[in-house]
């Protein structure tokens, strides 16, 4: 992530954010961090694979649930203060639809962040404390296809997080219900080293 050059208001906060990000042009992608825009930087074509990864077995595991939960992949703001909004790489939300117009997620339940090496200190630091400052997170996922394994932030019911490192096996969801395949999900990195 890499502050804009173009001019813009000094500092914004996330509904003057999410206003402003509506109106660029479509192709580019913000996020809003201390009230700070931040344009994100085009992507490889192994961390797409390992998103689109992502996004497809949350989907999969959520219909074969029968859970009132939707998936969505990025491009979904989620607004954790009032001057920071991300834009996860994948993220769950349980509960009644939202309406077709809406532009942020209010109350993710799962949020994931594939790893780049232009993000990994942001997403594994800033980003995780800014994702469980919002009650309805209870699961942070980084993926890391360097390293080809999963960290999986947990809140646990007295509010602590648990962290695990995997590398193979499932990786259980709970709530909403659902389990992934941590080898699967990198399936699409081999050969990549993320970079």
């Amino acid at each position: 992530m890499t502050a804009l050059a173009q001019p813009q208001p000094p500092r914004m906060t996330a509904d003057e954010f999410i206003a402003w990000a509506m109106e660029q042009p479509d192709g580019g992608r913000y996020e809003l961090v201390g009230g700070e825009v931040v344009g994100m930087a085009p992507e490889r074509v192994a961390r797409a694979r390992v998103k689109a990864r992502v996004f497809n077995a949350l989907a999969d595991a959520i219909e074969r649930g029968g859970l009132a939960c939707e998936a969505f992949p990025d491009g979904m703001a989620v607004q954790v203060s009032a001057d920071t909004v991300y834009e996860p790489d994948a993220q769950v939300r349980c509960g009644p639809r939202l309406p077709g117009s809406a532009v942020t997620i209010p109350d993710p339940v799962v949020v994931v962040e594939v790893l780049s090496p232009s993000t990994r200190a942001h997403d594994a630091g800033a980003k995780l404390g800014g994702y469980f400052l919002l009650p309805s997170v209870r699961h942070y996922l980084l993926l890391d296809i360097r390293t080809r394994t999963l960290i999986h932030h947990a809140r646990a019911e007295d509010g602590g997080i648990a962290t695990r490192v995997a590398r193979d096996g499932a990786v259980r969801l709970d709530p909403p219900g659902t389990a992934l395949d941590v080898a699967e999900l990198l399936l699409g990195a081999e050969g990549d080293d993320g970079r």
